[in-house]
């Protein structure tokens, strides 16, 4: 008891290091927290698998399901939720840190990249891995720690994206309630939400480059 209760206050602990990371917005989030990470697992003398990274029974037929639901999000975000804010706020979401990005092959390139490593990869292990499992660890297994792991992760998702305004936060509050529902249907596995996370930045990239600003269908 004594031993569960000491690594339930490390968990919880870790947890709130994590947060204020992201809220106060220190350095590069992502980055830090993944030092974090990486210190964590060596404590616990956990494997790197214990984030979630599972080897899926078919490679083509996980890549096919988050492509799908890639190319699914994209559309309800700028078919449904962006339009719907737009009106709403007044405003759109903040791209201006794509302001050179049309028609800039370099530019492209490098955010491709990061889309793969920093976004897709980085992202994934710390809010659907690592934050997933203190959460997991603190919470419990059943539907009312499910809701609230799925819930307190996606909210800290979308508050590490204020640079994108209200909009932005709401967006990708509910890019991650998605990414975390695929991750469920899939068994817990990281690599789908990883790929699906991986292709919906590259598809909006990809959209940014020939068009420019894309605030949404209507």
């Amino acid at each position: 008891m004594r031993n569960t209760t000491f690594w339930k206050i490390i968990t919880a602990i870790e947890l709130a290091v994590a947060a204020a990371v992201i809220l106060l917005d220190l350095f590069l989030p992502t980055l830090v927290i993944l030092c974090l990470i990486a210190l964590s697992l060596l404590i616990r003398r956990e494997h790197i698998h214990s984030l979630g990274f599972k080897r899926p029974q078919s490679w083509s037929r996980t890549a096919g399901i988050a492509l799908a639901g890639a190319v699914s999000l994209q559309l309800f975000d700028i078919g449904i939720v962006m339009p719907i804010l737009n009106r709403v706020t007044g405003t759109t979401i903040d791209y201006s840190g794509f302001a050179h990005l049309k028609g800039n092959l370099a530019q492209l390139l490098l955010l491709l990249a990061l889309s793969w490593t920093l976004a897709a990869l980085g992202e994934e292990i710390v809010y659907r891995g690592y934050l997933q499992k203190l959460l997991a660890e603190l919470f419990g297994s059943r539907l009312p720690g499910i809701l609230l792991m799925v819930g307190v992760s996606s909210l800290l998702f979308g508050f590490a994206h204020t640079e994108q305004g209200l909009i932005g936060i709401v967006v990708t509050t509910l890019d991650a309630l998605f990414f975390s529902w695929l991750k469920l249907k899939c068994g817990g596995n990281l690599w789908v939400t990883i790929l699906a996370h991986g292709f919906y930045n590259s598809i909006g990239v990809l959209v940014f480059y020939f068009t420019g600003p894309f605030y949404g269908l209507w």
